[in-house]
């Protein structure tokens, strides 16, 4: 029948959107499909064959229910290409403006940091001779600042008499 793939994107003119987002379209043009082809097979069933065809859903027995199907409705390939037509159509339509607004979320997604390098592998020659860190945000000084009192050995070698 058909290929939900990357195939399929670019044919829609999608193949340029990220992976992550080339595998949620993906996922929504299969739901989407499913749900519509199941709309349009529900119209034609009469009451008993939508319980006997629910009852198949509900016990997520996908192979009872596509053989169901093949039997109560021997055209349903049919419905599901028809639909698969018209959804692939609407996604044509709407392909470039998708495409931007991917484009739009990974520009707007922020990039990771470059790694902060230890004073050990700074190059003087790219610092200009500072530390890696000069210039660096510092955190705010605390609202009850201590005096500094600088030990008692520090002062004895300053000639500072304790």
């Amino acid at each position: 029948m058909f290929r939900l793939d990357n195939n399929f994107l670019i044919e829609l003119g999608l193949g340029s959107l990220p992976a992550d987002e080339k595998n949620k379209m993906l996922a929504h043009i299969y739901e989407t499909l499913e749900m519509r082809v199941g709309m349009k097979l529900a119209e034609q069933m009469s009451d008993q064959q939508l319980n006997e065809f629910e009852a198949f859903i509900d016990r997520k027995d996908e192979a009872g229910a596509l053989t169901w199907l093949e039997t109560n409705f021997p055209n349903y390939k049919q419905v599901v290409a028809d639909e698969l037509e018209k959804l692939k159509g609407e996604i044509v339509q709407v392909a470039p403006q998708l495409i931007q607004a991917a484009q739009a979320a990974a520009a707007a997604s922020p990039q990771p940091l470059a790694p902060i390098h230890s004073p050990a592998q700074a190059d003087p020659a790219v610092t200009g001779g500072f530390p890696p860190n000069y210039g660096a945000p510092q955190p705010p000084p605390s609202p009850n600042p201590q005096p500094y009192y600088p030990p008692a050995e520090d002062q004895q070698q300053s000639g500072q008499a304790v």
